[in-house]
């Protein structure tokens, strides 16, 4: 499931080619969700990893992102990954309009879910998900 949310970019990262196949660059979106800042690390992976160029620190930006969790086996112990993966990054002020205070949304859900996310700032859309076969994450 893809989600969007909106902030202030907080911090640009530097692009870092991790492998000889695999290149990333992560960035910092802070967010308002109720009294505090929240300070959210997305990444930008492989030929996206150019689309937060046209933006600067401070900028209102609106993201969609995937969710993505990986596992693997280290020395026999179980260890787990979740990223945040932008895929589409775009001005707040364009288009639609923002969300009051920047945030998640949620949008009505394709199908009815097992179990209903509590936070009303959370956004789902319904574009799809590119499969394991369309990537090429190392793990």
């Amino acid at each position: 499931m893809a989600y969007d949310a909106t902030g202030r970019l907080h911090e640009i990262f530097d692009e870092q080619q991790v492998s000889e196949k695999f290149r990333k660059r992560e960035f910092v979106l802070e967010v308002v969700d109720g009294q505090y800042p929240e300070h959210i690390k997305f990444q930008l992976v492989q030929d996206k990893t150019a689309l937060i160029d046209p933006y600067k620190v401070g900028d209102e930006v609106k993201i969609a992102f995937n969710l993505r969790g990986r596992g693997f086996n280290k020395n026999g112990q179980m260890l787990y990954f979740t990223n945040l993966e932008a895929w589409r990054i775009e001005s707040a002020a364009g288009g639609a309009s923002a969300p009051q205070g920047g945030g998640y949304q949620q949008a009505a859900p394709r199908a009815a879910a097992p179990a209903q996310n509590q936070n009303p700032n959370l956004r789902a859309s319904s574009a799809p998900i590119a499969s394991d076969d369309d990537n090429d994450l190392p793990f």
